[in-house]
């Protein structure tokens, strides 16, 4: 039999990052003392309550078929949330909970996209968004930010990238990987270009619970009737309730485009996970995360503080998420090596893990994670800081 891998496949680019995850634990299974900055998902429990829930769906027989787009009391408590937290108006039918955010990702992007149509990223993005957008036909099209603005998008080169193909743009915020916050001025600058060239957004708020500093979240969608009625709002339960293993996500926004994504899940999984669809009521009952979130601050502060000691990085503190990306460039070009190589380097010698951000779309530079605790991090900032003072 003659094997034949199709081209759309082939097409999607191999992460970097998997590879330097196998290779960490290949050290840790031999016996060494890695230190991993790489995971991007917190390191608590879920919540004790999320997982009564869970169980006692289990032990009533919650276990079959549901509807495709979630249980009606699921979407329900989410528009609550959404109305609640984020003065956004939502009826159940205008939301679709999905195996992961992942998932409704890919599905609003198979939803409104035509070939070659092109969607706007702000660079640095996260790694999963083009191969997406190519997947679902499109084309993706990088808005560069830079360290001096904080990893903020220029409203002027967003609008020097519209073509008259350009369909929609993805708003991370706050960022993985820069741990940017936009501001109101930059997402009622980028509300205003989409209202003007008649674009879809897709606002990507994962990390929205998490945010330091006395910043305050703000969807884009909430900016006015207009840029409600085109922004489809991505979330999900990894992040803020510790649960990236129980893949749950959703999406609210146009009625149609829920549909569409509802027609293509019913092809692909049908409805997530029944028990998952429970316990995921129980995180909505107002749940306290506070700790959480007060631990992440520590750590971020303490990363940050720790950082700002060492002479060859440069970075801007981050806002929100866990993440904390390094400019290496200079040190890089100094010695001749790439950010992958380094991060191989790093790995093989001095045991500490990082990310290198090529697949985030920024050459010479790598990202931290920080749901590790202060002692593991500070041995790893440790090596780290050894390993660039000494070369």
């Amino acid at each position: 039999m003659k094997k034949k891998i199709s081209k759309r496949a082939l097409a999607v680019s191999p992460s970097t990052t998997l590879e330097i995850t196998a290779r960490a634990a290949e050290l840790k299974n031999a016996g060494k003392d890695v230190i991993s900055f790489g995971a991007g998902e917190p390191d608590f429990d879920t919540p004790e309550a999320i997982k009564v829930a869970a169980i006692s769906a289990l032990n009533e027989g919650f276990t079959k078929y549901t509807a495709t787009p979630g249980i009606l009391p699921l979407r329900e408590k989410l528009a609550e949330k959404l109305k609640k937290e984020n003065g956004l108006n939502y009826t159940g039918n205008q939301i679709i909970v999905t195996n992961g955010g992942k998932q409704a990702l890919y599905n609003v992007l198979q939803a409104i996209l035509d070939e070659q149509d092109e969607v706007l990223l702000f660079a640095p993005y996260w790694l999963s968004y083009p191969e997406m957008i190519r997947l679902a036909g499109g084309k993706p099209v990088v808005v560069d930010t830079c360290l001096p603005e904080k990893y903020y998008p220029n409203l002027q080169a967003v609008r020097a990238r519209i073509t008259n193909k350009t369909k929609a743009m993805i708003v991370n915020s706050p960022c993985n990987p820069t741990g940017a916050v936009y501001t109101d001025e930059i997402l009622k600058g980028l509300a205003e270009i989409a209202n003007e060239f008649d674009l879809w957004v897709i606002s990507d708020e994962i990390y929205e619970k998490l945010i330091y500093n006395g910043r305050k979240f703000r969807s884009i969608a909430s900016l006015g009737e207009d840029i409600f009625a085109r922004t489809i709002v991505i979330n999900g339960f990894s992040k803020a309730y510790s649960m990236t293993g129980w893949r749950l996500g959703y999406a609210a926004g146009d009625r149609e485009v829920i549909a569409a994504m509802t027609r293509i899940q019913s092809h692909q999984t049908s409805n997530i996970n029944s028990i998952t669809q429970k316990a995921a009521l129980a995180a909505l009952d107002d749940m306290d995360i506070s700790a959480m979130i007060e631990t992440f601050d520590k750590r971020r502060s303490y990363m940050v503080n720790y950082l700002k000691t060492i002479a060859e990085v440069k970075f801007a503190e981050p806002e929100g998420a866990f993440y904390v990306l390094l400019d290496l460039r200079e040190f890089l070009e100094k010695h001749q090596i790439t950010a992958k190589q380094m991060a191989q380097d790093l790995l093989e010698k001095s045991y500490v893990a990082v990310v290198p951000a090529d697949d985030f779309g920024i050459a010479g530079h790598i990202r931290l994670s920080y749901p590790i605790s202060i002692e593991k991090m500070e041995i790893g900032l440790k090596r780290l800081k050894e390993y660039l003072e000494s070369r």
